[in-house]
Parts: C-alpha cells; structure tokens; sequence
C-alpha cells in the first residue's frame, strides 16, 4: 500500500494529459476566433492580386 502512494507516474500521466487537453482547448480557441480573420486577409490579398494582372 505504502509503494502505491509513492508511486508518482500515473499522476504525472494524467497531469501531461490534462496539460495537452488545455493546450489544445486554447488552439482552438485561438483558431476559432482569429480563424475568420485571416481567411478574410487570405481573400483580400487573392483579390487584389488578380485585379492586378
């Protein structure tokens, strides 16, 4: 019993995996909210480009 309470590694899976969890939460996030943004530049530049030639 006392070596499963010293037993440290699953813990630390779990943490790197919620760490993961979060991380990727916020990329998509991120994404979400700036995703439109820059799809919009993507459209003005790919415009301006065929008016030019």
């Amino acid at each position: 019993m006392s070596s499963l309470l010293r037993e440290e590694d699953g813990q630390t899976l779990v943490e790197y995996g919620l760490l993961v969890a979060l991380i990727a939460l916020v990329v998509i996030a991120i994404l979400t909210v700036l995703g439109r943004k820059v799809r919009d530049v993507y459209v003005n530049v790919n415009t301006s480009m065929k008016s030019t030639t």
